[in-house]
């Protein structure tokens, strides 16, 4: 609360007082009613705030990005021209020079989106308009917004399999290109489902040898370049993308922000011209380039520029990722030593995924769904979440279990919160417990 206090704190001397209008003042007896519908219906939520949510990549973001959003919204700026964010805008351009840093793309160009699929949408569309009627490639391990993404824009769309270890097969991409029918390479630093780490070093290969474009969805695991040189992580697919044309990144997700932040990075600065267009009540405030002349996107809240903006400029964002990256090890290597679970695969970020353990893969999908619901339901819950492998990933991974289905669900909990880190010895005890019932 003190630093939403301070945000409306801030807010009495941006604002010079406006007369009120009646139209404008809610049914006090209407506003009360509504509003405890509102807080019962909200509180009908899980916990994403604590420990025991170790289910999806959910948490609630920052207090400062809270504080500095929440002051924004009170002017309400666009940051799509200078005059509706002049402020944010500034801001804006200072948060993705620091992601343009961190990602070793100095020189290059971006902006904020509204999510990471619009900011792949340009990323492709890019792709699109610079080898037209060529094809996009991109794994079975992908984030579905890719082939989404395809389809709008028109472009065919091919999936490479995925490897024994959840990566996209560089072997069948290579040939592909060969080709000469790829205009797009999709890799991915860090997959939703598990976390994994694609060859970004050898998928940008291909750029010079088969003149490709490659683009790295960074949108989950982008800001583990911060620990690339830490040894926690296997930093080298996040030092490689310095040599992609793009990179989406989530600041929603590890940046601590709400929802409606993602953005994107192109190394060459040049493909601003394809988002040339004219609009005549708009960009005539200033010489400089305005954002919504490199955006697709048109009106976009400057209150997320300032949010992250804030963020940045107030905490490090290292020993937050490396809780995460830890949580995740210790709890597997908790699981190493079970009777009742088993680890599917090894992390390689803060994503863990691992099944009660059982002979056939029939029950191990059954008994993943128990532990689900059961975790849920009982009366000291903890949140998972579920994730499906192919029978011939899970058989694979795990020759010894018989494969009487067509694919199994394994549990998965994403590690996020560096309140998790913690708490995994309780985490790995409860799940235990409800998996051996």
């Amino acid at each position: 609360m003190e630093y939403v206090s301070r945000a409306l704190e801030a807010v009495q001397g941006w604002r010079e007082p406006a007369p009120s209008h009646p139209a404008l003042q809610p049914d006090a007896e209407r506003f009360e009613a509504a509003w405890s519908e509102f807080a019962e219906r909200m509180g009908t939520n899980y916990p994403f705030h604590h420990p025991r949510y170790a289910g999806q990549m959910l948490k609630p973001p920052h207090p400062v990005a809270i504080a500095a959003y929440t002051a924004a919204l009170h002017a309400n700026t666009n940051n799509h021209a200078l005059d509706g964010g002049p402020a944010t805008s500034a801001m804006e351009v200072e948060v993705v020079e620091w992601l343009a840093e961190m990602f070793g793309l100095q020189g290059g160009m971006g902006h904020l989106t509204s999510s990471g699929t619009i900011a792949n949408l340009e990323a492709l569309w890019v792709g699109r308009e610079l080898h037209p009627g060529k094809a996009v490639v991109y794994g079975a391990n992908a984030h579905y917004t890719h082939s989404r993404m395809c389809a709008v824009l028109g472009v065919r769309g091919i999936e490479a399999p995925a490897d024994v270890a959840g990566r996209i097969d560089l072997d069948a991409v290579e040939e592909l290109c060969r080709g000469g029918d790829v205009g797009t390479v999709v890799v991915t630093a860090g997959t939703t489902g598990t976390g994994t780490l694609d060859d970004v070093a050898r998928a940008v290969s291909f750029r010079e040898r088969y003149g490709v474009r490659v683009h790295v969805d960074a949108a989950y695991g982008g800001f583990f370049t911060l620990l690339a040189d830490s040894g926690l992580i296997d930093g080298g697919p996040f030092k490689a993308i310095a040599g992609a044309d793009s990179v989406v990144v989530d600041p929603h997700k590890h940046g601590l922000q709400p929802y409606g932040c993602g953005a994107i990075l192109f190394r060459d600065p040049a493909v601003g011209r394809l988002y040339k267009h004219d609009s005549p009540y708009t960009y005539f405030t200033s010489a400089e380039l305005h954002l919504g002349e490199i955006s697709l996107e048109c009106s976009r809240a400057g209150a997320a520029a300032a949010a992250l903006w804030l963020t940045l400029r107030s905490l490090d964002l290292a020993p937050i990722l490396s809780a995460g990256v830890r949580a995740a090890q210790a709890w597997a290597e908790l699981i190493r030593g079970s009777d009742v679970l088993t680890l599917h695969r090894e992390p390689e970020l803060d994503i863990l995924t691992y099944f009660p353990t059982a002979s056939s893969a029939s029950e191990i999908d059954a008994a993943s769904e128990r532990v689900l619901q059961n975790g849920m339901d009982s009366d000291d819950p903890v949140f998972l979440s579920t994730l499906r492998i192919s029978a011939d990933a899970f058989a694979a991974a795990h020759p010894d279990v018989e494969m009487d289905a067509d694919g199994v669900r394994v549990l998965r909990s994403v590690l996020m919160k560096p309140e998790h880190e913690p708490h995994v010895p309780w985490l790995h005890q409860r799940v235990s417990q409800i998996a051996r019932r």
